[in-house]
């Protein structure tokens, strides 16, 4: 397991990176999966990676697991990879937005 340090490090910089409260993250999970037939259950909408950071949103930080710290990392790399994009077409950035956003980062909230 990670040394009281590393976690403490990775807890802030993972809460510092997903901007998103767990009810916006459920809520856009909802919405990025549903078409105009049919809406996913709650428990089945977005990815796997999606699904987890809102299960470690829900988590006390005494009850992360080694997945859940494997997932905390992914996500501060991709979103500290992607903020350093810029210039990009509108419909690029508006897709990258949509793909952060299904981690738990809004690159439009403050």
């Amino acid at each position: 397991m990670t040394d009281a340090l590393e976690l403490d490090a990775l807890w802030e910089d993972f809460h510092r990176v997903v901007n998103m409260t767990s009810q916006e993250l459920a809520a856009w999970l909802r919405v990025s999966e549903a078409d105009e037939q049919t809406e996913p259950l709650p428990e089945h909408a977005g990815s796997p990676t999606g699904q987890h950071v809102l299960a470690i949103l829900q988590k006390r930080r005494t009850d992360l697991t080694e997945d859940d710290l494997e997932v905390m990392y992914e996500v501060v790399d991709t979103v500290t990879e992607q903020a350093d994009v810029e210039n990009e077409p509108e419909a690029e950035e508006t897709r990258r937005r949509h793909m952060l956003m299904t981690i738990g980062h809004d690159p439009l909230k403050p």
